[in-house]
């Protein structure tokens, strides 16, 4: 039996004006496993119609008030952890545990937006000029929308809905049609926590949404996770149509390791960050920058871990990785490692061809790692998505750094070392949005926010944290003072304090 996921609208899920239809998937199974809509023009327009009804509403409700939703929400998640985490391990492919820690992730996002009565504060000037008070307060901006990836199919959306939402604000959110179920859940979540009707709408689908979104004059920013390419997309189309955008693109994280680190704690980083829910992560570390005799003392160690990696059916609860997203993305990632074998790489392990009992159809692959690989291979400039780990050995710190600062990637980076200076000093030089100390993939806590560089961040305000806040709310001043203190007569200077 199959399952078809719609939209949800005004509280009800709906088909809408869809014809067209993608399949859903099991990756550890390669079975198809339901149908999802895929969403027109018209269903953006009944979703922004939705919101424009219950919008004004929610808009001038205290935020305190709002916040409870939100709590409501947050308890609702809770108990139903395992049931969202299994939902993405069936269409993800990402192990159970895993998938619990990122509803966890996400459940950290909504207990900071239940802080909003906080976050909307303004400032307060008494007596700017004589007689005169000034103070600014925060208001929402109408409605916003999220495009989000297949990868965090719950964490990323609450990047972004809840504090739009806490903030008085609608939101439309575009999952991907990889693994959709997740976001009907939500949904579901938020109408039993005493959501308003309209406040929050799924639109399933795919570039026809996308498009349709970033067209319409109603929707007034839009953020978005996803590839560089895709990013930009998003930026220079939504900006050119008046919106805001926030659009987070790819990566290519590097991890320096230096000879004075800790081997065996810099090995486990490297695992489990580079082979983690099968590199697909825009914060796995994928290259590996080993400095002086670190190479010859990691590479094996590290062989012989990928070589021993537990992949299975991620609902088995000692698998360590699960299969590959999609036969796609598993024939892409297959052709790009022997695209390093051609360029003169060594692969010291292939993880192509491994086959897991009992899951002949799966889209399973090995961990994969490469060794001596220089920065002109396209293994190392571009961002793979997969269990594959690329090192290459440069000879002191200013090497490594200098190497990392020419990418055109600036997601996320992380050093291993012994050495206060030396971290002191990596930290201060990298041209990384975020960085870790002896901490692999440096994620922020949600009250910090999230974000990188050059090409892996389009736009200026990073999500979730109090950037966050910012983009979803628009900023008011206000001036005052009352007639007794008004002097008579016309003023042709342009008011100063006085």
């Amino acid at each position: 039996m199959t399952q078809t996921v719609q939209h949800f609208i005004d509280n009800t899920f709906t088909a809408g004006s869809s014809t067209r239809t993608g399949d859903i998937y099991n990756p550890a199974l390669g079975e198809k496993t339901g149908d999802v809509v895929m969403g027109t023009a018209a269903d953006v327009q009944a979703a922004v119609d939705a919101a424009k009804r219950a919008g004004p509403a929610w808009a001038t409700m205290p935020p305190v008030r709002r916040a409870r939703v939100i709590f409501k929400f947050l308890e609702l998640v809770r108990r139903d952890k395992e049931k969202l985490a299994e939902a993405i391990t069936t269409e993800h492919g990402k192990v159970f545990t895993d998938a619990c820690g990122e509803v966890e992730r996400g459940i950290e996002v909504l207990e900071f937006a239940c802080g909003i009565p906080a976050l909307l504060k303004g400032e307060y000037s008494s007596q700017a000029s004589t007689s005169i008070d000034n103070w600014t307060f925060r208001q929402p901006i109408g409605i916003a929308a999220g495009i989000t990836p297949f990868n965090f199919p719950v964490m990323v959306p609450m990047w972004m809905y809840p504090l739009a939402i806490a903030a008085g604000n609608c939101f439309i959110l575009k999952p991907s049609p990889t693994d959709p179920t997740a976001s009907i859940m939500m949904a579901e979540l938020l109408k039993e926590a005493g959501l308003p009707a309209g406040i929050f709408s799924v639109i399933q689908g795919d570039k026809e949404a996308v498009d349709a979104i970033l067209e319409h004059s109603d929707i007034k920013a839009v953020s978005f996770v996803g590839s560089t390419p895709i990013a930009q997309y998003i930026y220079e189309k939504g900006a050119g149509n008046g919106k805001r955008v926030q659009a987070l693109g790819g990566a290519k994280n590097h991890m320096m390791v230096m000879p004075d680190a800790d081997m065996e704690k810099a090995v486990d980083a490297l695992i489990g960050s580079a082979y983690g829910s099968a590199g697909e992560r825009c914060m796995a570390i994928s290259v590996a920058v080993l400095v002086g005799d670190a190479g010859d003392k990691m590479v094996p160690a590290l062989a012989e871990r990928a070589r021993t990696l537990k992949v299975k059916n991620g609902m088995e609860l000692d698998a360590e990785m699960g299969p590959i997203v999609t036969a796609a993305a598993h024939e892409r990632i297959s052709g790009m490692i022997e695209q390093g074998v051609q360029e003169g790489a060594e692969l010291v392990v292939d993880g192509r061809g491994l086959s897991v009992a009992g899951h002949n159809q799966g889209y399973f692959m090995g961990g994969s790692l490469f060794d001596n690989v220089t920065p002109d291979m396209s293994i190392y400039q571009d961002e793979i998505f997969g269990p594959v780990l690329s090192c290459v050995r440069v000879a002191n710190s200013a090497e490594g750094i200098e190497l990392i600062n020419n990418h055109r990637y600036g997601n996320g980076v992380s050093v291993f070392t012994s050495d206060g200076h030396t971290a002191r000093e990596f930290s201060n030089q990298i041209e990384v949005g975020m960085v870790g100390v002896n901490v692999p993939i440096p994620v922020p806590m949600a009250w910090h926010g999230f974000g990188g560089w050059k090409q892996s961040l389009f736009g200026d305000l990073h999500a979730f944290g109090n950037e966050a806040v910012q983009f979803y709310t628009k900023q008011k001043s206000v001036m005052q003072r009352w007639p007794d203190s008004i002097a008579k007569g016309a003023e042709f200077v342009m008011p100063t304090a006085k």
